[in-house]
């Protein structure tokens, strides 16, 4: 009987709910494919890509039909680009992002995240050229995702990059206007980045990792919103239990998937990331969970604590479900992606100032959010560098994924259609930042980070 009622349970939260597996992400070392000759580097990574992943689809598939657990996206995470590239004489990393695209087509995946540069001290000639060609990179290719890690709590903050990233945001949405600047929301610029995020545009795959792994993003906002909305008049710390057991089911789903898929392609599993990660459904939404907590509208006082409580009741409640729980896991806060918050962002109920706030104690940062097109380099620098700042000191991943919108200003909107969503346009301070900005160097780490 209480098999049955779990089985119940289960389906009533992918029918009403939208519980689902967010992605099964691939990740697949190309430390082998290193060869000083580049085209014969670019034809190792093709050839590795395709054969390893050749199945990675289908099996995903396979396990969707069998559970009816849908899983949205099959993704891939590769060895950070720049590392394999740096092998040869190429001064363009375009076409290797090229030879990835290719390869995720080919196998039928949705992305391929690893175009990627690790500079929180310093950067190689490989990485300088990586970053210079993240935005021919993204504007020239489908499925490509990038990334720049550029602090961490160990290391402090690479200002000489923070100057740079400014500009690479800004040419990738250049070069991508005729679609609402979409290359910049292919873009994530970290500090403390992870090497096991099965979740783009972050991912890529960390030289610490197996030759080739499975990590599972699973998803269910939905699902906890109707866990609170059953429990009107618990307490606070009634309703961390009520999350905690409901991450905990979801948890439990992922694990089958993960295991199962990772088991048939014939690899390790890695890990589960539980994050509730929103989507543009109605109802799919960590915003609308903030409210259900009773902050009339998201961004409003007690957004931050409701938020906080949420994001450690999800990861309680996910660790008791798996030994396996790592990549971000918590609760991610993207504008566009969020039908919550895109309309307490179009109503100005939410700032970007507030959503900073916010990355204080959720998973990741300042995500998809678009901001007027002739927002300066230097101020998009140094909302990396607050972004930055917050992750370094409080020992926790944290990113911008901002997209400067080429010819839009606040009061218009993108519009991305799918998970991607749309965003109303988000004004921005506009208090000059250059000196701060263009003085580069290093911010040091604090003092915390020795702990050896």
């Amino acid at each position: 009987m209480a098999l049955y009622k779990d089985i119940i349970e289960t389906v009533r939260m992918i029918e009403k709910e939208n519980l689902d597996i967010r992605t099964t992400t691939m990740g697949i070392s190309l430390l082998d494919c290193i060869d000083s000759d580049q085209h014969k580097c670019q034809t190792k990574i093709y050839d590795k890509i395709t054969h390893s992943a050749e199945h990675l689809v289908e099996e995903a598939d396979r396990m969707a039909a069998e559970t009816g657990v849908p899983i949205v996206n099959k993704r891939i995470s590769v060895t950070p680009i720049a590392l394999i590239a740096g092998s040869t004489d190429a001064s363009d990393y375009a076409p290797f992002a090229k030879t990835l695209d290719q390869a995720a087509n080919e196998v039928g995946v949705n992305y391929i995240g690893g175009f990627s540069a690790l500079v929180p001290k310093g950067a190689t000639p490989g990485d300088q050229i990586l970053i210079q060609s993240i935005p021919e990179a993204l504007a020239a290719t489908e499925h490509v995702c990038a990334s720049v890690n550029l602090g961490s709590t160990k290391s402090g903050i690479n200002m000489d990059c923070v100057r740079q990233m400014g500009h690479i945001v800004k040419k990738c949405a250049e070069l991508t206007k005729d679609n609402d600047s979409i290359g910049a929301s292919k873009l994530v610029v970290f500090c403390n980045a992870v090497e096991d995020n099965p979740f783009m545009a972050g991912a890529f795959h960390g030289v610490g990792q197996p030759d080739k792994v499975l990590h599972v993003g699973v998803s269910g906002p939905g699902v906890v919103k109707v866990a609170l909305e059953k429990n009107q008049n618990a307490t606070m710390d009634e309703l961390a239990e009520i999350i905690k057991k409901t991450a905990f089911k979801i948890t439990r789903a992922g694990q089958l998937v993960g295991t199962t898929v990772a088991d048939r392609l014939g690899i390790p599993f890695g890990i589960l990331d539980l994050s509730l990660a929103p989507t543009p459904a109605i109802g799919d939404s960590v915003a609308r969970i903030i409210e259900e907590m009773g902050i009339e509208h998201c961004g409003g006082p007690g957004t931050t604590a409701a938020l906080a409580m949420l994001n450690d009741a999800v990861k309680k409640g996910g660790i008791m479900a798996s030994t396996s729980v790592g990549g971000l896991s918590g609760a991610f806060i993207p504008v566009s992606e969020d039908e919550g918050m895109i309309d307490a962002a179009r109503n100005g109920h939410i700032t970007i100032e507030k959503l900073e706030a916010m990355t204080c104690v959720c998973s990741v940062g300042l995500d998809m959010i678009a901001i007027p097109g002739d927002t300066p380099d230097d101020t998009i620098s140094a909302i990396i560098a607050d972004e930055a700042a917050i992750g370094m000191v409080n020992n926790k991943t944290t990113a911008c994924r901002l997209i400067p919108a080429i010819g839009k200003t606040v009061g218009d909107e993108v519009t991305y259609g799918g998970l991607f969503g749309s965003a109303p346009i988000m004004p921005v301070n506009l208090s000059d930042a250059s000196v701060f900005v263009n003085r580069g160097g290093k911010i040091p780490a604090p003092i915390h980070s020795f702990k050896n």
